[in-house]
């Protein structure tokens, strides 16, 4: 079994795992590479059947509208349920410029994910987030545990020995699921580059208008032209992007080889000085 069959292997046993012990999953969709990932591996996890639980995207209403029309067209391709909901007191009102990074955020995906969850009653969400990303989603386990409020507290998690998953909880908890925890980025890209996986665009070299803000290359109808892709991406006014000429898959994996920083590196949110990332988390952030 190679490393790629082995993390393949594992992130099955999670997704079939919570199907069975939980009564109405839901995988959170981002439109971002790792939630592709997730979907090639649920669809192999459950195999010859559907998927057996939705798909849901958090839409602020500030994504790249390449994500929005990659995630459409691929969700119907792939004969995917999605369901797309809103903070809708807020959205088209909350921006970083005016309310500051943490608050907006706060409002629109945080805020718009634990009302999602609890309108349709969700009490498992599979994520694609993954340990080598960011240091807070290091601390996380595969099964991390929500209180009633949707809050986590990283100090009172189970321990996870040998692959066996308690999945107990009480009334009213819920339980992000993270089964790509053990995968790097590298990872990632390699999986895709062997499953053929249809990703947006955006992650590949173009010409983009952006200026630079506190050494981030965030995109800007007014900036200067400059030859960027993007290694993480989220909303438009928060991700950064970084100067590349790698069209192609296999450029990629050799650009990553390279590569110093996480992908977050150029996530405004992840390095705002309000709030650190753990206590966004704490708050029930994605």
């Amino acid at each position: 079994m190679s490393h790629l069959d082995a993390l393949e292997a594992e992130a099955i046993h999670i997704m079939r795992e919570v199907a069975a012990q939980f009564e109405n999953p839901v995988m959170l969709y981002s439109v971002g590479k790792d939630s592709s990932v997730m979907v090639r591996i649920a669809q192999k996890a459950f195999f010859p059947g559907k998927i057996p639980f939705p798909l849901m995207h958090i839409d602020t209403g500030y994504k790249f509208q390449e994500m929005i029309e990659f995630r459409d067209k691929f969700c119907e391709e792939q004969g995917l349920d999605l369901i797309v909901e809103q903070n809708t007191e807020w959205v088209g009102k909350a921006h970083p410029d005016e309310l500051g990074t943490d608050r907006c955020c706060h409002l629109l995906k945080t805020t718009g994910l634990l009302d999602a969850l609890a309108k349709h009653g969700f009490d498992a969400a599979f994520g694609g987030a993954r340990r080598d990303e960011e240091k807070s989603r290091a601390k996380e386990r595969v099964l991390s545990f929500r209180d009633a409020e949707g809050q986590w507290d990283p100090k009172a998690q189970r321990p996870e020995i040998w692959t066996l998953y308690n999945t107990h909880k009480k009334s009213g908890e819920t339980v992000r699921v993270f089964p790509i925890s053990n995968w790097t980025e590298a990872d990632v890209w390699e999986y895709i580059e062997r499953e053929n996986i249809p990703v947006v665009p955006l992650y590949f070299a173009r010409s983009l208008p952006v200026v630079e803000q506190n050494g981030v290359l965030v995109p800007s109808p007014d900036g200067e032209e400059r030859m960027c892709r993007f290694r993480s991406l989220g909303c438009s006014p928060c991700t950064g992007a970084v100067e590349s000429d790698v069209v192609d898959l296999a450029g990629i994996r050799e650009e990553l080889a390279e590569a110093k920083f996480s992908e977050r590196q150029n996530r405004v949110i992840d390095h705002n000085a309000e709030a650190s990332m753990e206590q966004k988390k704490r708050e029930g952030y994605f």
